[in-house]
């Protein structure tokens, strides 16, 4: 193994195409500026290096990342990888995951906006995310104990499921099918619109008009604070332990409520049965 440590590169495709690489304590920044630093290699481990130019890990197999930064400065760093470990890192540059599969992240700290474009297969631990359109079109993803901040997040995704996180993020999961959303707080309006085979379990759900235009929604034993306007147009099924503000003109289902400030029905087509328990 070719062990690279304490150093540092600026130059153009410094280590392109290495194979069975160990870097240490390296720096990829200086006034070369060069990009793609470790472009189509193999069988890398990273580990305490620090990286602020673009394009580092294109086109990688079998990387091995820990205790890094990724500066903002550092672009577009994983596009084209898999089976990609990443673990204790900064992730801080634009677009900074696409087009990769077979990703675990864990213990890392995120702020990349259009981050995870359409990745397949992603596992997420202990991590936290400021970003926008974060995993679009992106399919099998499986998270746990993350916290999100930002907009327009997991549209389009499939086959995913995501358990004990914490979600402020507006328009989330519109379009998204196959999902299954359990132990989470999920904050921000106009959540899943448009959705397909989506099911939240134990959820607390905080925002205005939630859930419209869905197909095989499910909700089991959830809160909703602050939900107006709720399942409008949608095909559900819903177990809500609080009260809801209003629900408008759900298309089929029933929703059984603790409690419902208002019903709406003006839709002849609405013929979903509401039940309130108080």
């Amino acid at each position: 193994m070719k062990v690279y440590r304490d150093r540092t590169f600026d130059e153009e495709r410094a280590l392109y195409g290495s194979r069975g690489a160990e870097v240490v304590n390296c720096r990829f920044d200086g006034p070369a500026d060069g990009e793609s630093a470790l472009k189509e290699s193999r069988d890398v481990t990273v580990r305490d290096s620090f990286f602020n130019l673009r394009y580092p890990f294109w086109h990688d197999t079998n990387l091995s990342i820990s205790g890094s930064e990724m500066t903002p400065l550092c672009r577009a760093a994983l596009w084209y990888s898999r089976n990609v470990r990443i673990v204790s890192t900064k992730m801080h540059g634009i677009k900074a995951l696409r087009e990769c599969a077979d990703v675990v992240i864990e213990g890392c700290d995120i702020i990349s906006p259009e981050f995870g474009w359409s990745v397949r297969g992603i596992t997420m631990k202990n991590t936290s995310a400021e970003s926008e359109y974060f995993m679009l079109r992106a399919e099998r993803l499986h998270f746990e104990n993350v916290t999100l901040k930002g907009k327009y997040s997991f549209q389009y995704i499939t086959d995913s499921e995501f358990s004990n996180c914490n979600f402020d993020t507006k328009d989330a999961f519109w379009h998204a099918k196959n999902v299954v959303v359990k132990d989470s707080t999920i904050k921000g309006e106009y959540l899943a619109w448009y959705c397909e085979n989506v099911t939240f379990i134990n959820c607390t759900i905080i925002g205005t008009q939630p859930l419209c235009y869905c197909r095989g929604l499910k909700l089991v034993n959830c809160k909703m604070i602050d939900a107006d306007l709720a399942f409008e147009k949608s095909e559900v099924d819903a177990e809500i332990s609080s009260t809801v503000i209003s629900i408008k003109n759900p298309k089929s289902g029933t929703i059984r409520a603790a409690g419902i400030g208002e019903i709406i029905l003006d839709d002849p087509e609405a013929e979903g049965e509401i039940i309130s328990e108080e």
